[in-house]
This record gives structure tokens, C-alpha cells and sequence, in this order.
């Protein structure tokens, strides 16, 4: 569907084979689920649309959009809307294989500071994160990479 530019080095594209072992997705496919989630994309205000898709360990794909409130504070990214809905629908935290983002934007869109930190607690550190734009380029990363020195469940003092 679009031509993508990996922009990765080495240790990332051996990641990213381990990632997809046993899923029939690979960066770009799942980039281009991402690109069907946006088209859900309610934004009466900003008519800036955004979509994700993230990928779970049974290689089941969750799209996620987002969707804007008059109200603003109320509005949720895409990014968590996919996470939320793969958890609502029985998956558990921490077994997502990858996440892919897209926007209409200069470069590779990055999620928003929220999403970054419901990423630190509902998917492993090392977990793909695919960030695109509809031009076709692409980034790869992780989230630890997304949010270093995280504030995290195992900061949490167990009683």
C-alpha cells in the first residue's frame, strides 16, 4: 500500500524478526492497519486523525483512533484507545508483540506524553513501536526508548 523507508539500524531490524515471529504482520502491514484505524478517527475540532494498531501475542490486531470531546480533556489518542480496547476484550497487560502510530505529519508522528506512559504500564519496555506518517516513513523504537527513566509498576511499594 505505501512505500516505506525504515529508518532502523541493525539491532532493531533483528528485534523486529524476533517481534513478528509468529504473526503474518510485519512493520509495514501493521503500519497500514494503523492508516484503516485512522479512517475511524472522529475529530469534528482538530481534523487531525489519528490511528494505531497494536498487536497482540495471538497476532491479533486492535485498531485504535482517536476521538475528540467538545470538552477537550475527555478526548483519548489513538494509541490508548487501541490498548484499552485489546485489554477490554480479555488480553492481558504486557503481551503486546508491537504498536504502530500514523498521522498526517512532517516526519513519523510520536504519541503524546499520556500514551507513552499507559504504554509503560500495560506493554513490556521492549515492546516495537512502529511510528509512521502517510508520506511512508517510518521509525522504529521501543517504549523504553519512547519514555526513559519511567515511573512504573515495579516503583510501586508492595505491602
Amino acid at each position: 500500500m505505501l512505500p516505506l523507508q525504515v529508518f532502523c539500524g541493525v539491532y532493531q531490524e533483528v528485534s523486529l524478526k524476533k517481534t513478528f515471529r509468529r504473526s503474518h504482520m510485519n512493520s509495514k502491514s501493521l503500519l497500514e492497519e494503523a492508516i484503516k484505524a485512522r479512517e475511524k478517527a472522529y475529530i469534528p475540532y482538530s481534523h487531525f486523525g489519528v490511528g494505531a494498531a497494536l498487536l497482540d501475542s495471538e497476532g491479533q490486531v486492535h485498531h485504535g483512533c482517536n476521538i475528540e470531546n467538545a470538552a477537550y480533556g475527555p478526548t483519548n489518542c489513538a494509541e490508548r484507545t487501541a490498548m484499552f480496547s485489546a485489554i477490554a476484550n480479555g488480553h492481558q497487560a504486557r503481551s503486546f508483540k508491537a504498536i504502530a502510530v500514523v498521522a498526517d505529519t512532517e516526519g513519523p508522528v510520536a504519541p503524546c506524553g499520556v500514551c507513552r506512559q499507559v504504554m509503560v504500564e500495560l506493554c513490556d519496555l521492549d515492546m516495537l513501536v512502529i511510528l509512521g506518517n502517510l508520506k511512508g516513513e517510518i521509525r522504529e523504537t521501543t517504549v523504553r526508548e519512547l519514555l526513559p527513566d519511567s515511573f512504573g509498576p515495579s516503583d510501586l511499594i508492595k505491602k
